[in-house]
């Protein structure tokens, strides 16, 4: 992004316990290609020129605080303390809003590794076009428990969860991604007026949404697809997000002049690098730190990595 006259600051969630994973390991930590579920989204915000960085962890996250003290030394942490809701989290990070008046807050979850760098462009391009709001929807398949985005004359009007959902409500496919973009100059205003009268007593980032409508802002959707958006929070979960992950490799891989015997059976890290005519043949796993040389041919069955 870089663009000084609209700076971005992104906010990334990354305070979840991440029960469902059975382990002692913080969610945000486990890995997909061989890089934390947080890392890929810590390199998504850099391939998007993100100006300045907020991370919201737990308390005791000491592995996750100190992975982002070495990849991102530049980024403030903040701590909830208490998890009361996602726009609770964000205002976990206060300090930071506060010290960024002008341009652009993206609000991010550290457990959706696949998420890209063009998706945060197309978020600040919408408030760089008038609205105040902007929240990434997709078009889902089985939308299911997903909440659903309302739309009224190109504005989006509502964030209606699946439970409280009518019968024609529940036939929209188009749900919420849960990625988010303020106008800073709106972002505090808006936060500050949400409030924790539901059924779970927590404090909803979705309900921005309502209160921007009410004060007579615009709200606009940014299409994106359901993949990109996923969010880890089991095992199954993790194990599609590496399946993604690996075909998005591969893909990338032959569309750069690498010719793969048997592409199923290859897998990359996150920071594999290749030249033109790189040939790699079946069942190989490339560890982290591999840099193939233009004219490489990879033997089956290897494991490279330093």
């Amino acid at each position: 992004m870089g663009d000084t006259a609209f700076p971005t600051l992104a906010v990334i969630l990354a305070a979840g316990q991440g029960t469902r994973m059975r382990s002692r390991i913080p969610k945000v930590m486990h890995p997909v290609g061989n890089r934390p579920l947080l890392g890929h989204v810590l390199a998504t915000c850099a391939a998007a020129g993100v100006d300045e960085l907020a991370v919201v962890l737990a308390p005791d996250a000491d592995e996750a605080r100190d992975y982002v003290t070495e990849v991102a030394p530049h980024a403030r942490r903040f701590i909830q303390r208490e998890r009361l809701g996602t726009a609770h989290a964000v205002l976990a990070a206060e300090g930071a809003l506060r010290d960024f008046a002008e341009g652009c807050v993206l609000v991010l979850f550290g457990d959706t590794p696949l998420l890209q760098a063009e998706t945060l462009l197309r978020l600040r391009a919408a408030l760089e076009e008038g609205a105040a709001v902007a929240v990434a929807g997709f078009r889902a398949r089985e939308p299911g428990g997903y909440g659903r985005l309302l739309m009224e004359e190109g504005n989006l009007k509502a964030i209606r969860e699946a439970r409280d959902a009518s019968p024609e409500e529940l036939a929209i496919d188009l749900c919420n991604g849960g990625v988010m973009a303020f106008r800073a100059d709106h972002c505090l205003w808006l936060l500050q007026r949400i409030g924790c009268d539901n059924a779970q007593g927590e404090y909803y980032l979705t309900d921005a949404v309502a209160h921007a409508n009410a004060a007579g802002m615009k709200v606009a959707v940014v299409e994106v697809q359901e993949e990109e958006i996923l969010g880890v929070n089991d095992r199954q979960q993790l194990h599609e997000a590496e399946r993604l992950f690996q075909q998005r490799r591969r893909r990338q891989a032959l569309q750069s002049g690498v010719t793969l015997l048997d592409a199923e059976t290859v897998y990359f890290s996150a920071d594999t690098q290749w030249a033109e005519d790189v040939t790699v043949e079946p069942c190989v796993v490339f560890g982290p730190g591999v840099r193939l040389t233009a004219g490489t041919r990879v033997a089956a069955f290897s494991r490279l990595g330093r």
